[in-house]
Formats: C-alpha cells, structure tokens, sequence
C-alpha cells in the first residue's frame, strides 16, 4: 500500500468557499508580533513556578511572571500529528483528517495536514504578517521512496520534507518532519529540496534557538510585523540525548521520595516503574535545557525592543506517562499525558497572573491568538475551538469543554471518546461501534485517577453520557451514534 503515488496521498479535501480570504492592506508595527514557543512531551505540572514536580525552569519562571501561567491547560489528543493538525486547523481529528500521527502506516488513508485547510498562519500571510517555522513539523504523509534517515529504515518511515505548497503560509522555513536524534538534528531550510537535508552537530534547541535570534535580529526593524512558531523537540523521547551540563543538575535528584507520593507510579523493579526511574532525571534535564533556551530568545526581544508588544507563547503538544499507570506514552486520558504547561505574555495587553480557573486547550489557541491580534473576523467558520480571547484578557467568564479524542486510523468506529471537566475525567471506549467500557474519575478525590467510579455513580455516568453525545453531535462525529442514551 505505501507505492501509492503521492498525488493520492495529497488528495486536497475540500473545505468550502468561506476558506478564502482578502488581501488586506499592509499593517503598521502596532500589530503585535508573535513567537509561538512549544515544546514536545511536556507535561503540564513540571514547571517551577507550579511547584509540583522537582525541575529547574528559571526563564519560563521569569516569563509566567511577565504574563499568564494557565495550570488547566489541556491537549485533546495527547499525540504528536493529532495535537498540532487541531492547532494549525482549529478543527477536531475527525474533521481536519489527521486522526492518528503521521507516518508510512496511516499514509495509505491520506492522515496528514489537509493542504486545503485554511490554518492560522495562512490567515497571517494574507494579512501581511512576515511568517517564519523553525522546527518539528511532523504533519506530512512520508512516501516513497523514502527520505534516507535513520526513522525511516525500520517496519514504519516516519519522517517527511514537507514542500513550499504545503506550508501553510511559512515563508522562513528551517524545519523537518520528526526525527528524535536531539545531539545531531537535522533540517530542511527554506529554499531546499527534498533531498538536500542537513545535519547539525548541536542539540536542537540550542540550534532552533540560534536561528530563532537570527530572524529576530533580522526583522526587529521591519514594519511588518512577524509570526514565527519555534518547535523544540525535546523533551520528547530520547531523553538521555541532552547535554552533560543540564544532567549533572539532576545527578543527585532524589527519585525514591518522589515516587513515594505518587500512587501512580509503579513500584521499583517493575518494568514501568524501572522505566520511570531510569528516565526522570534525563527528562527534567532536557526540560531545562529548554527552559535556557526559551530564555535567550526572551532576552533577545527584549534587547531589541520588541518584548512589550510581542505575543510570546510557551506551550506543549501533549505530556508523557513514563511510566505512570504503567503507561510509557501519551496517548491516553491520563492527566500526565493530557496536561500541558502554557503561559501567554504580552506585555502591552495582558496583565500578569496565575489563572487556575480557565479550562483552555492547545488548538483553542488558533481562534484566541487570532482575536488577540485583531482577526477575528478572519476565523473560518470550520473552526471548531474555543475563542477565549476575553477570558485571557481576563474580562469574564465562559463555559468551555474539554474532549479527549483516540482514533483507530484504519477504523473510525473503534476507540475513545471523552470529556474532561473541572473535576472529572469521563471516557467511553468503543469496539466497531458498540460501547464496551466507561471510565469515570473524580479529580478532586482521586488527583491521580487510580479509582474507575463509573460503576458507582451511573446518574452521572448518564448526564456525561448526554453531553458527549451532544457534543459529538454538534462537531460532526459519528462516534455520538455509538452513545445510546
């Protein structure tokens, strides 16, 4: 099945007529500029500032102190190519087609990046914002023959060029498709073909962070103002490929204490235990090395003068079991998997806090972001997510929901379906279209979701039920027809 030619695998979808969008006049530099800032496999409580998990994060510290530090920020599918199509296309995995990650086993049923879908950077572009991508990308089908990488020689090809016409509005490009070797990554620059890849002898993000102060430096006189999306790949798998200087932070790292309060970490000897062990402190490390790195291009737009009206957005993809609930992934409803850091700053607009009531998730960022900056009237009506421009402004409230979204590939009436409140976790899993189990944990009593009450609390069972369903419903899925009320 992978000879199938490209142009079947590029099939564009058809999004409707309400995708176009003028070309508007130039903008002044009073627009803000924006640097959208993630990291992969990031979970959401190992900052320092929240003070939960025993890491060193002084710069991301420093920058929720200049903006937003959300501590209920969720991603809906906790996978790599899931997470970011909703991001780029505002749209749930049924909807935007990437319903599982990228690679040469979903590429026969065309799961990559839509090249019709009208993405936020698209929508940029045409309002004359300079666009640049530095990074991960990982949202392109590989074909063969294959790029000659080392992820691509196994049972499964993983990594992908992505050519000019798929961008999506990324002019400056220096990106590839995904590749975990972090000590030598290696890239596509703007201008390359397919085969003309590089490799760097340079830990990633202190590669994307170089480049990423190369274009500040270039554009901080511009009066166009810019957007650049900054992709590290670390934390991500690989964790023991990272500098020597950000281990010997983490050398002395009392592993057994922490485990000690976490019911859901297995015991010592145990394979997933073992695995958490092993990897913890490597993990943390790498977190740090980002951490350093997000601050030099902090720093970089304050001594340019561009910090204040600058929108700096940190964030992850998604979190990581290692090992939690015997779970290495992320791919899974578990709070360590679905949780992300995320911290907002603009200086100009945003006043700086600690927000722990607002629900937000990481593709509802693609209608936020684009209010923010004064677009909102530009945003498709395919978009799905929640424009919580208001509520990051901190003007009022709004009743939100957060889904949680497995997709079997090959078989879309197979997998999970869920709903996460702020005190519950609610799934249902699904086996060629029959329900055959139901997940049910209480947060506030249950913080690290050992104890399945679904069995004891069908009235709420029932009423969740109803509200995935008729969300379902109101987002074109057919799952909902598999919830029998």
């Amino acid at each position: 099945m992978n000879t199938i030619p490209r142009s079947i695998y590029h099939r564009p979808w058809t999004i409707g007529a309400a995708l176009a969008a003028p070309i508007l006049p130039l903008l002044s530099q009073a627009s803000p500029n924006l640097v959208f800032i993630m990291a992969d496999q990031y979970r959401g409580d190992a900052l320092g500032c929240i003070g939960k998990e025993p890491v060193k994060t002084p710069c991301l510290d420093k920058l929720a102190s200049e903006g937003i530090v959300f501590t209920d920020a969720v991603s809906s599918y906790p996978v790599s190519s899931p997470a970011r199509a909703m991001l780029m296309t505002g749209m749930y995995p049924i909807n935007n087609k990437v319903v599982s990650n990228c690679n040469s086993r979903t590429a026969p049923y065309q799961v990559e990046l839509p090249q019709d879908a009208r993405c936020w950077s698209d929508i940029l572009k045409d309002m004359n914002y300079q666009t640049g991508y530095i990074g991960k990308w990982h949202l392109d089908a590989p074909y063969k023959p294959y790029v000659d990488t080392y992820n691509n020689r196994g049972k499964v090809a993983w990594n992908e060029w992505c050519p000019p016409e798929r961008r999506h509005g990324f002019e400056h490009w220096i990106a590839y498709g995904t590749y975990d070797y972090h000590l030598k990554p290696m890239y596509w620059n703007t201008t390359a073909p397919r085969d003309s890849f590089y490799y760097v002898n340079q830990w990633g993000p202190a590669y994307e962070a170089d480049k990423t102060i190369e274009y500040i430096q270039s554009h901080k006189n511009s009066r166009q103002p810019f957007a650049l999306v900054v992709s590290m790949n670390p934390p991500h798998t690989g964790y023991e490929l990272v500098p020597d200087k950000y281990k010997a932070i983490y050398k002395d790292l009392d592993i057994e204490t922490l485990c000690a309060d976490r019911p859901d970490i297995p015991e010592k000897g145990t394979k997933m235990g073992d695995y958490f062990r092993n990897n913890l402190r490597n993990y943390y490390a790498c977190i740090t090395g980002v951490d350093e790195n997000v601050g030099r291009i902090v720093d970089e737009l304050k001594r340019n003068g561009l910090f204040d009206n600058t929108i700096v957005v940190f964030t992850s993809d998604h979190g990581v079991c290692m090992g939690a609930h015997e779970n290495d992934g992320k791919d899974i409803f578990y709070e360590e998997a679905m949780r992300i850091p995320m911290i907002i700053s603009w200086p100009e607009r945003i006043k700086p806090r600690k927000e722990e009531n607002l629900m937000i998730g990481f593709a509802d960022l693609y209608p936020s972001l684009l209010s923010l900056m004064g677009f909102q009237k530009e945003i498709p009506e395919t978009v799905q997510t929640f424009d919580l421009s208001c509520q990051i402004l901190g003007k009022n409230k709004r009743e939100v929901v957060q889904p949680y979204y497995y997709v079997l590939f090959d078989n879309h009436a197979t997998g999970y379906r869920g709903l996460r409140t702020k005190t519950h976790t609610f799934v249902v899993h699904a086996t060629n279209g029959v329900i055959d189990d139901t997940i049910l944990f209480d947060r506030t009593k249950d913080p690290y979701q050992m104890n399945n009450i679904a069995r004891q609390h069908p009235p709420l069972v029932q009423k969740l039920s109803k509200q995935l369903k008729d969300w379902l419903t109101q987002t074109d899925d057919s799952f909902a027809n598999y919830l029998k009320l």
